[in-house]
């Protein structure tokens, strides 16, 4: 099953972007495309360029707190090197895997490497999180794409029984231990706690902001109070890990989205490629270390019984 779910996964998001088409025609697709204009690029890149940044300082923060050396300049070519393998390779991770290991190696601990990556990537989504939540309970807008309460109770017991499951294993409750102790170190603490926090919402900020281009660029006319909350909830929607190249969810949630807020289903698939396109610009300058060499140390023997796919394993 482990080796089909990647298939599994860019069949899913092959399928959404075909009922797509046919549903609403390529048209979407094909104005999107056309709509990118050199304005939107430099947009594009500029945003980028502030929320790589950023990322890359919350990258720092991180694993500083795990006793892990990282200077922003190191990280920055680093983390852009990451978002360009997330968005051209099929797994939508492996540019972090990446990023996650080869520092990890070059600090001697692969292990807390990893582990760097996957809280500062989770501390991310936990604040995208906590506005998505204060989005989905104060905007109009928002509250009538609320899934069903049956459909918030199978979730929850899902997820309810996945933590029973995994709690049974020994050797989960040892990783999920350590990973705490970590977590403590590099998320909790007062120094690092504000520092995450701040960074992660500017970071947010950003990506709101490369949506709004996006709509404009696609034609669209609606006030920020209608756009922003809508677009929060597809950077929510994005978290799936059903896509190719980034596109499926966010094409069907903003189709979905826009036409339930009255702006166009069309309207709302249009928006969501010129993201894609601008997305994948923004990254574009990790070519320019993308086979960038780097001098590595001998990799360190890892805590007994751990191993860096161990850790990733339990990323996702």
């Amino acid at each position: 099953m482990t080796r089909l779910w990647p298939w599994l996964r860019l069949v899913a998001a092959v399928g959404i972007l075909v009922v797509l088409g046919r549903r609403l025609g390529t048209d979407a697709f094909v104005d999107g495309l056309r709509a990118i204009s050199p304005w939107s690029v430099l947009a594009a890149l500029g945003i980028g360029l502030v929320t790589t940044v950023l990322s890359a300082w919350r990258w720092c923060v991180v694993a500083r707190g795990l006793g892990l050396p990282l200077t922003l300049g190191a990280a920055v070519p680093d983390y852009y090197r990451g978002l360009l393998l997330n968005a051209v390779l099929p797994a939508g991770v492996l540019g972090d895997v990446h990023r996650a290991v080869s520092h990890g190696r070059r600090s001697g601990d692969v292990g807390r490497g990893v582990r760097a990556v996957v809280f500062e990537r989770f501390a991310g989504q936990v604040v995208l999180a906590g506005i998505g939540l204060v989005v989905l309970c104060t905007q109009p807008v928002a509250i009538g794409l609320l899934p069903s309460r049956g459909t918030i109770l199978v979730m929850a017991l899902l997820v309810a029984g996945t933590a029973v499951v995994a709690g049974r294993s020994g050797k989960v409750r040892r990783a999920l231990s350590r990973a705490w102790a970590d977590a403590r170190k590099a998320l909790l603490s007062r120094r690092a706690l504000p520092r995450v926090a701040v960074l992660s919402a500017a970071t947010v900020v950003g990506h709101i902001a490369l949506f709004v281009v996006a709509a404009r660029v696609a034609g669209s006319t609606a006030s920020l109070g209608r756009l922003v909350p809508l677009v929060v909830l597809a950077l929510l929607v994005m978290a799936i890990p059903v896509n190719v190249g980034g596109f499926g969810p966010r094409e069907a949630f903003l189709a979905v989205a826009f036409g339930a807020a009255g702006l166009g289903a069309a309207q709302g698939l249009t928006t969501a490629v010129v993201y894609g396109v601008l997305a994948l610009v923004a990254a574009l300058p990790g070519v320019l270390v993308l086979f960038r060499g780097s001098e590595h140390r001998e990799v360190l023997p890892e805590r007994p019984g751990e191993r860096p796919e161990q850790v990733l394993a339990l990323a996702r």
